[in-house]
């Protein structure tokens, strides 16, 4: 009887961490493959204008883990700005152009190649470009998935 209870004991507790585990887990319903060639490439509103990026998996909009790839176009800039929320960027294809801080300066850069990736902490004030190319990287996020631009003006959205 006694070793009954402990098992029983046990598996309450272990139930009741189960139940307690908020971990926003990655989901998907099915198999799929994606190539640069043929996913559906969106033009990005809240990016200047020229930037494009298709869903993979999950929704940037609702609460949860997202991947998307993001398409620019050569010598494409986008201006300082933070995000909600941690990302990590993988470059896909081409050189994107990382800085941080608040003020646009290549000369206080790094470009990464096909192939590198860096992580953004959320809040962290950074801005990209491209160099000479088309550029996609991989972005894998927490939605909902937002920007806020240094300069006010830079943001998109407020162009009418």
């Amino acid at each position: 009887m006694r070793i009954f209870l402990i098992a029983v004991f046990t598996i309450s507790l272990a139930n009741s961490a189960w139940a307690q585990d908020k971990i926003d887990r990655l989901h998907a319903e099915t198999m799929a493959s994606f190539k640069p060639d043929s996913v559906n490439w969106q033009a990005e509103p809240i990016l200047p204008k020229g930037a494009q990026s298709a869903v993979l998996v999950g929704d940037p909009n609702k609460a949860g883990i997202f991947i998307a790839w993001l398409k620019f176009p050569p010598n494409y800039p986008i201006p300082p700005h933070i995000h909600p929320y941690t990302e990590v960027i993988t470059v896909l294809h081409g050189k994107l152009g990382n800085g941080m801080g608040e003020r646009f300066d290549v000369n206080q850069r790094e470009i990464l190649k096909t192939g590198s990736s860096f992580v953004l902490p959320a809040g962290h004030s950074h801005y990209v470009w491209t160099t000479d190319e088309e550029t996609i990287v991989e972005l894998i996020a927490t939605g909902p998935w937002g920007i806020t631009y240094t300069n006010p003006a830079d943001d998109p959205r407020n162009r009418k």
